[in-house]
């Protein structure tokens, strides 16, 4: 949950930073709070994002609710935040908007504790590190 609000925070200093800006009122997340990483997607913090084989692209639904959310924690954005390009976001059932890249909800995993930790990566078959 810390990890959580230290991603809202990078976000809300992103958005306070473009606010100063004259260029148009978009944050694309790729620049902003994504990177990539040795040609993996990870937050601004380094941490590694994934993608769940049983979310369907463009569908608008999370599959990974209750204990699964817990385990692979969304990646958030904060209302009123605008994505372009490669990046979009669904509304959770729970009203919280979740970021996808090609139309699949992203997630951390809660087993990655360092900066580009990839513990995640192919559990059950069905968990996957973005690789952009």
């Amino acid at each position: 949950m810390n990890f959580q609000w230290k991603v809202l925070g990078g976000i809300c200093f992103a958005i306070a930073l473009s606010a100063c800006s004259t260029t148009p009122d978009v944050a694309t997340p790729s620049s902003d709070f994504m990177k990539i990483n040795n040609g993996i997607m990870t937050s601004s913090y380094g941490k590694t994002v994934y993608t769940f084989d049983k979310d369907q692209p463009a569908s608008g639904v999370s599959e990974c609710v209750m204990t699964c959310a817990t385990n692979w924690p969304p990646v958030y954005v904060e209302p009123g935040i605008k994505v372009s390009g490669d990046f979009n976001f669904i509304t959770r059932k729970d009203g919280q908007k979740q970021l996808t890249y090609k139309g699949k909800p992203l997630y951390f995993y809660a087993k990655d504790s360092k900066p580009g930790d990839q513990l995640g990566e192919n559990v059950n078959n069905v968990w996957h590190v973005v690789k952009p």
